[in-house]
């Protein structure tokens, strides 16, 4: 049998590398302080999105955490804070919240002494800050509040791309928080990121020249105009006050919709065919243009010799002059037929009534 110590303290190695490579790796995950630290306090008047964790920097390098914020005398922000292996602040030092990023995280760094890029508002103490001690709101200075400072930039920012706006942003958080650059390059750095604006200063032109245009046409027919918006605003004036009755005609009308639609849509087929004999009928009538102009010139005096016949009620009045038994062409010449066919006019009946002759002849 092979003994197993080897491999047995082996595996407890592993395990114990392993155990304590985890152990820092949550450590420095979680950002907690192993090592002994002081607390102290920092009064702000305004500490938004501060939070239990966030870091404590000095010249950049992660020295503490922030540990709670509390209500401070009703208006302003009490920040307790840790520090690792410092035993005091120097009463020179100053206070400042950052912005992390933009998604709006903060981190409080500590200033050894006041700059140019932040002033200290009140006077430094004699003697360091000993831990448990609380520096005073004088020597504090909060975040950039990033709600009020981008407003200001957001007609720049329509202006340009995802990218710009990541750049400038950053570049706006690092002048106004005081960390390096100055008012004068994030003046230069906007004026490039502008420039794209500049590029398009012939289409800008253009726009403003056919609006020039617009507003001259407009100006020349004023009057007009004013009538325009005036009937315009009369006419949505009786829209409004007939409101309810449009509403309540809607669903009569998509009602009337639905109904007629089913009926064209049985019926598609038979008007398909109407309209296409509509057609010949209206070709043919084309072709006889002439007879149906001499019959619509003619047919009103006739309708209306019918008419008379009507007067007197219900009925037609006719004076019977007389009745022939026609076979062929009769009397009359005005059939052609294309064969012989026996003439035949037989009068059946005839009245010798004066009214039925005319210049001696029959009428």
């Amino acid at each position: 049998m092979k003994p197993i110590t080897g491999p047995l303290l082996k595996l407890i190695a592993f395990a114990v590398i392993t155990a304590a490579a985890t152990g820092v790796l949550g450590s420095a995950i979680a950002q907690s302080d192993l090592s002994f630290s002081r607390a102290y306090h920092a009064i702000f008047s305004d500490a938004t999105m501060v939070q239990s964790g966030d870091d404590v920097r000095i010249a950049g390098v992660r020295v503490g955490q922030v540990k709670d914020v509390t209500i401070h005398d009703r208006g302003q922000a009490d920040v307790a804070f840790t520090l690792t292996d410092r035993d005091s602040i120097p009463g020179t030092a100053t206070a400042a919240l950052r912005l992390k990023n933009l998604v709006g995280q903060r981190y409080l760094e500590l200033l050894q002494s006041p700059t140019d890029d932040e002033p200290a508002r009140g006077a430094a103490r004699t003697s360091p800050y000993k831990p448990g001690d609380t520096i005073p709101i004088e020597r504090t200075r909060p975040a950039v509040n990033l709600t009020d400072l981008f407003n200001g930039f957001r007609p720049l920012f329509k202006q340009l791309t995802a990218d710009d706006v990541n750049t400038l942003a950053n570049r706006i958080i690092t002048v106004f928080q005081g960390q390096g650059g100055t008012v004068n390059d994030l003046l230069v750095n906007t004026a490039s990121l502008t420039n794209t604006i500049a590029d398009k200063d012939r289409v800008i032109g253009e726009l403003i020249a056919n609006l020039t245009t617009v507003l001259g046409t407009i100006n020349e027919r004023d009057k007009q105009f004013t009538d325009l918006l005036t009937t315009t605003q009369q006419l949505v004036t009786g829209l409004s006050q007939d409101r309810g009755a449009i509403g309540s005609s809607l669903g009569s009308l998509a009602q009337l919709t639905t109904v007629t639609e089913s009926i064209l849509t049985p019926t598609r087929g038979a008007i398909k065919d109407d309209i296409a004999g509509l057609k010949a009928l209206t070709d043919k009538l084309n072709g006889r243009s002439a007879d149906v102009a001499h019959t619509l010139n003619f047919l009103p005096g006739k309708i209306e010799a019918v008419g008379r016949l009507a007067s007197f009620g219900g009925w037609f009045q006719f004076y019977l002059c007389g009745v022939d038994l026609v076979a062929g062409t009769g009397k009359g010449d005005r059939l052609s037929l294309a064969i012989d066919v026996p003439s035949v006019n037989q009068p059946v009946y005839t009245n010798t009534a004066t009214r039925c002759y005319r210049d001696g002849n029959p009428r």
